[in-house]
């Protein structure tokens, strides 16, 4: 190491024993205070992700926390339809505001910027990560005990951004008990750990539909291998949901708010610790 070092590696062409590494973290707008940050991940579209952490942010809520969502998914955004969301973002000279749901949740989301909810995003990776990264940098959150990442599917440019510009606590990962399924939420789980990013746990949404009349399970999907996966990984918390027409209702409706979110517990214990 030079006698001259500034200990400032970013400025420094020099490849020394000292050198470290660049954080590609991104700094949040000076008006937010974000605790802790979750990310809720699947490996395909069409698993109920967007529901898994509305529900997430619900029982957060409820428990008092001041929670937010950040809907990274930039071309297929959910999040405001499903808490009934009609006003658009508002913005000033220090940044952009989310909007917040009925019950307290605030939400951004490209869908609060758009002039029509139906118009696409029609971008490229590269801009569409930029957006994300701007959502978290750029938008006034304020004070918030928990925000949850609701991210588009796969491990492309959106994840990889997210998992390296944002100080991730942890994933949740989303999945459903198709064998198809079951071998793509594994690259999801790899790309975690590629990126050192602690998993908390999957849910195996629409696992079993259950008789409303005698309560027994019927397994439309087939067997799950969802517990062999977990344990593969050394995954220690798994949920497994039913089909449910209540909740499949209450996001149609935009009334996400009015879940009952009390069969995903083990999960918002994980999270807390």
């Amino acid at each position: 190491m030079s006698e001259e070092c500034t200990h400032n590696c970013s400025s420094c062409g020099k490849d020394c024993g000292e050198r470290t590494a660049e954080s590609l973290l991104v700094q949040p707008h000076s008006r937010s205070d974000v605790k802790h940050v979750i990310a809720v991940v699947s490996g395909k579209g069409g698993v109920g992700k967007s529901m898994i952490t509305g529900l997430l942010a619900k029982h957060f809520t409820d428990m008092g926390k001041r929670t937010a969502i950040l809907d990274a998914d930039i071309t297929g955004p959910s999040i405001p339809k499903m808490f009934g969301i009609k006003e658009k973002a508002r913005n000033d000279f220090d940044g952009v505001y989310p909007v917040k749901a009925e019950n307290g949740i605030s939400v951004m989301s490209i869908n609060l910027l758009l002039q029509n909810e139906t118009d696409p995003v029609v971008w490229r990776g590269p801009v569409i990560a930029n957006s994300v990264t701007q959502f978290w940098s750029e938008v006034i959150w304020g004070e918030v005990d928990y925000m949850f990442v609701d991210m588009p599917p796969g491990t492309g440019d959106v994840p990889l951004t997210v998992f390296q510009s944002l100080p991730i606590d942890g994933i949740v990962v989303v999945t459903s008990p198709q064998e198809l399924v079951s071998m793509v939420v594994e690259k999801a789980v790899k790309m975690a750990q590629m990126c050192d990013v602690p998993i908390l746990g999957i849910v195996e949404n629409m696992s079993y539909f259950e008789c409303p009349n005698c309560k027994e399970r019927h397994y439309i999907y087939g067997e799950s291998e969802i517990q062999a996966i977990a344990e593969r990984y050394d995954i220690d918390t798994v949920l497994q949901l039913p089909l449910n027409r209540e909740y499949a209702s209450a996001c149609d409706k935009g009334k996400a708010y009015e879940m009952d979110a009390k069969m995903m517990a083990p999960l918002y214990e994980k999270i807390s610790k």
